[in-house]
């Protein structure tokens, strides 16, 4: 017999803070995040120590911070960006 729904099925999809409404095309962008001089800190010690989190460590580093684990991914991902781009300006 097939198993009941359980907890972990994933909520509609949520693609960088962008939920698809209406087949439109329309995108509703979530508010831009605004992290604490707190979660920042700790973001940029990380990243300092690692430019890539592996998922165990991007899910623990979330939790500790109070941020969910897209949150942390996207911020690695545009301070690797930014990061580069600064790097080949020397």
């Amino acid at each position: 017999a097939p198993l009941p729904p359980q907890e972990h099925e994933k909520p509609p999809s949520i693609a960088n803070g962008e939920l698809r409404i209406n087949g439109k095309g329309k995108k509703l962008r979530k508010p831009r995040t605004i992290y604490s001089s707190l979660q920042l800190q700790a973001l940029n010690q990380r990243f300092q120590q690692t430019q890539y989190l592996a998922l165990p460590e991007r899910a623990e580093l979330a939790a500790q911070l109070g941020l969910t684990q897209t949150q942390v991914k996207i911020w690695f991902q545009n301070k690797r960006s930014k990061y580069k781009k600064i790097m080949k300006q020397g």
